[in-house]
């Protein structure tokens, strides 16, 4: 039997005397996508971090496909599209360029693409729709296309576990029903994506399954039965069920 996708195993993370994440239990399958929800604050961001291998656990481990998160890294099965806040959108680089960086991993020291690259770079740009902005200056993009971006460069890399931190935070609907349509067919091609959102609305038609954070895992399961109020309520608080 092959190991999870992505496996986090009783992750605990503190910044000082901040707890960010606690005792934290996750498995993904894949072929899968699973919507992550929770609270600003809910240490979100800290689990992706720390999944990747940007973030150390002070307790716990995490393996992806059996392995550890720079082994992934290295090995280029492991992307990373991150919220908005985290990018230098000023940095004279194209979109293409940035789409190329997913191209890294497989160029070796010299990073001289190779038809190979070049190949991988625009069949991506063209699956989000941003060939005819390939040569602008990616700062100079909207938010969803800046988004689209991103993903594109997971695309290039060719990622089997990609992790979307607020893909659609800020984006047009065109942006987000591409991004939502790339994820479904690459979960239907085996990959698995694990994508943070706050649209619970939209939360079932994008995700096979759903997990409620705050600061550990209060609900894992299908998004109808992790959106049930009394889970709802114990996450967002009360008021919350007036909203939904």
């Amino acid at each position: 039997m092959s190991a999870p996708a992505i496996e986090v195993s009783g992750v605990s993370v503190r910044y000082g005397d901040v707890l960010a994440l606690e005792n934290v239990d996750m498995s993904l399958d894949s072929g899968r996508v699973c919507g992550l929800i929770g609270m600003n604050g809910s240490g979100k961001s800290t689990l992706f971090k720390t999944i990747m291998g940007l973030v150390e656990p002070g307790r716990g481990t995490v393996r992806i496909n059996g392995g550890t998160p720079k082994s992934a890294r290295r090995a280029g099965i492991l992307g990373y599209v991150p919220q908005a806040e985290d990018v230098d959108w000023t940095f004279p680089l194209s979109v293409r360029d940035v789409v190329m960086t997913g191209r890294y991993g497989h160029m070796g020291w010299t990073r001289r693409p190779r038809k190979a690259d070049r190949d991988a770079v625009e069949h991506a740009l063209e699956r989000v729709e941003l060939t005819e902005l390939a040569d602008r200056q990616i700062g100079q993009l909207s938010g969803g296309q800046k988004k689209r971006a991103f993903v594109a460069r997971g695309l290039a890399q060719g990622a089997t576990v990609l992790l979307l931190d607020e893909p659609f935070a800020g984006v047009d609907k065109r942006s987000e029903a591409t991004i939502t349509m790339l994820l479904r067919e690459l979960a239907a091609d085996g990959a698995t994506i694990l994508v943070s959102t706050h649209d619970l609305h939209a939360l079932p038609g994008l995700a096979d399954e759903a997990v409620l954070l705050m600061q550990t895992v209060l609900a894992h399961g299908d998004p109808d039965e992790v959106l049930l109020p009394e889970n709802l309520a114990r996450a967002f608080g009360l008021d919350v069920l007036n909203r939904v």
